[in-house]
């Protein structure tokens, strides 16, 4: 082989290598795998994308949770207290209301009191005979007895309700501290504010059998004065009224 002949065989050689060479590499950013083009710059893109949309996807799951959270919060506040104190607390209200009402003599009406207290108190006859005088103050006297007797009724009747009210309130409270929700909390306060309504209207009953006591009473001993300043005028004005007189102790 001359030198000539040799060269060009040489150069045909490198063609060929850089034939091969641009077919197994086209790009810097391209390489062809079993027939499938892989796009190294689309990859990362891709991983990106899929990166942002399960991020997303995570971002609506919590919100979801956090729904559904508040809708089981929401749930807990409306639902109504199991205990229901409503019907004791007005059991307790109607005896003692039974009690005012088993009142004797003259009662807690507004029309009969001004009508008996008008006959036996205010205006009362002082010009009737000894004895109409007589039975109509033992008539007054057993208005005054039978207002303490009613009083001491209804002092009974509220100290009785103590145990229920204290059994009440331990109740209530326990189910305040153990309630799950707004609403029951809510309803536990207001049977709370119930019961204590309950006890201020004992209260009230009690403090209204005394006072209707003292209030006879009191009526009773301004009657007996005037009944009393009365009689001591009949006494003394009937004859020459008493004069002294020599009297002997012994007989001779």
């Amino acid at each position: 082989m001359t030198f000539k002949s040799f060269k060009h065989a040489l150069a045909a050689s490198v063609a060929f290598v850089a034939t091969g060479a641009s077919l197994v590499v086209a790009s810097p950013s391209q390489a062809q795998i079993g027939g499938i083009v892989h796009d190294p710059r689309n990859y990362s893109q891709n991983i990106l994308t899929a990166a942002r949309t399960l991020e997303q996807i995570n971002n609506q799951i919590r919100q979801l949770q956090n729904q559904a959270t508040s809708l089981l919060n929401e749930a807990r506040n409306l639902q109504s207290l199991p205990l229901s104190t409503l019907e004791p607390l007005q059991a307790q209200l109607r005896q003692t209301q039974a009690l005012l009402g088993q009142a004797q003599r003259m009662a807690y009406d507004v029309q009969q009191i001004e009508r008996d207290f008008g006959q036996q108190y205010r205006s009362m006859d002082l010009t009737q005979s000894q004895r109409s005088m007589v039975q109509a103050a033992e008539s007054r006297w057993q208005n005054s007895v039978a207002a303490f007797e009613d009083a001491l009724k209804v002092q009974a009747g509220v100290v009785g309700n103590m145990e229920g009210a204290r059994t009440t309130m331990q109740q209530l409270i326990t189910a305040s501290q153990s309630a799950t929700g707004a609403l029951q909390a809510a309803q536990a306060g207001n049977q709370l504010l119930a019961l204590q309504s309950q006890q201020l209207a004992d209260l009230t009953a009690t403090m209204a059998a005394l006072g209707r006591a003292q209030s006879l009473d009191a009526a009773q001993k301004a009657a007996a004065q005037a009944q009393a300043r009365e009689q001591m005028r009949r006494f003394l004005g009937k004859g020459e009224g008493y004069k002294p007189g020599a009297a002997k102790m012994f007989h001779d």
